[in-house]
């Protein structure tokens, strides 16, 4: 990935005062800011639309990810070309809420994700004519922001759908400056329509999700990233009521540029796609089951965003308020 076009409207020498002034800035030339998203793209991928019974659930979702870009630009006669790697964990635990009552023919649902995570960022830079050779690490462990949801979900025979909305709460681990923050330091509201079509008979699953992410200006950074939109889907074989099989992938692109006057060198727009395999297994650990799923996506196509490998690892437990007839299911 080259990025050609570096819009500062002051002198290089200026903006880059110094090692970490130029290379710890290098992701805000992807788009959004920090060139990190909010929504984890290839998280509503197998049983996307698949709401379950009423009832409490404990989830775990583990977030990995491992990503390069390089960096090229040039202005007042000087030129600078690096890279940067990047490598991200994140860990999701939530909490969901089905309620028993009847809302609009479907069920209600409510959730609560307190995530902590850690990021890594390696960036080194060579500028000519001077021959000055950069280079800089950072890494950061913190909680991250809390995400609000809610779901409404309904089921039809084979098919069943569902329409969510997530709201990331700016309270967690930020600091201005930071390349490797864990929080946003801003609002940003999400809203999903799922669909899962499964055939019990034949074992055959098809799942899409398709979304869009508003992003809220940064008050400190004065940094309004742009409008996202992503797809995610899975095709899958169920083998057994305990493990199924297949692909999944996602496609995401920002529609509207970064904007603002914290964003400095212009309107990024990004875009990635992934494809990969994914595999879902449950089993007891004596009468409590626990649901498994395990999603690998390589990366392609990108534009304005770090190029990589995704991963992740979830579980899923019941945690009360089921009815025997619904435990049996």
């Amino acid at each position: 990935m080259s990025l050609k076009n570096w819009r500062s409207r002051t002198d290089l020498l200026r903006v880059g005062a110094g090692l970490a002034g130029l290379l710890m800035a290098a992701p805000s030339a992807h788009a959004v800011e920090a060139a990190t998203s909010f929504y984890i793209l290839g998280s509503k991928t197998t049983m996307s639309g698949y709401l379950p019974p009423p009832g409490a659930y404990g989830f775990l979702s583990n977030y990995v990810y491992s990503g390069s870009a390089d960096i090229e630009f040039e202005a007042g006669g000087v030129t600078v070309s690096g890279g940067i790697d990047a490598d991200a964990y994140i860990a999701m635990p939530t909490g969901l809420w089905v309620l028993h009552e009847d809302i609009l023919g479907g069920n209600l649902a409510f959730s609560l994700t307190a995530p902590f995570a850690g990021k890594k960022m390696e960036a080194g830079a060579f500028i000519s004519p001077t021959g000055t050779q950069l280079n800089a690490k950072r890494d950061n462990w913190a909680f991250g922001d809390p995400v609000f949801g809610t779901t409404l979900g309904w089921h039809d025979g084979k098919l069943h759908y569902t329409l969510g909305a997530l709201v990331n709460i700016p309270v967690g681990q930020w600091e201005l400056g930071n390349p490797v923050n864990i929080g946003f330091n801003r609002w940003v509201v999400d809203g999903t329509a799922a669909m899962t079509y499964l055939d019990p008979t034949t074992g055959l699953e098809l799942s899409g999700a398709a979304g869009i992410t508003f992003n809220f200006e940064n008050p400190d950074t004065n940094y309004d990233s742009g409008t996202e939109i992503h797809g995610e889907a899975a095709a899958m074989l169920h083998l057994s009521h305990t493990f199924s099989i297949g692909l999944n992938g996602y496609a995401y692109k920002q529609i509207t540029g970064d904007s603002g006057s914290g964003a400095v060198l212009g309107p990024f727009k990004g875009q990635v796609f992934a494809v990969g395999p994914a595999l879902d297994y449950t089993f007891k650990i004596g009468q409590l089951p626990v649901a498994t799923n395990l999603r690998y996506f390589y990366e392609f196509g990108v534009d304005n965003r770090l190029k990589g490998h995704a991963g992740l690892l979830n579980f899923a437990v019941p945690l009360g308020g089921h009815s025997a007839e619904q435990s049996s299911h």
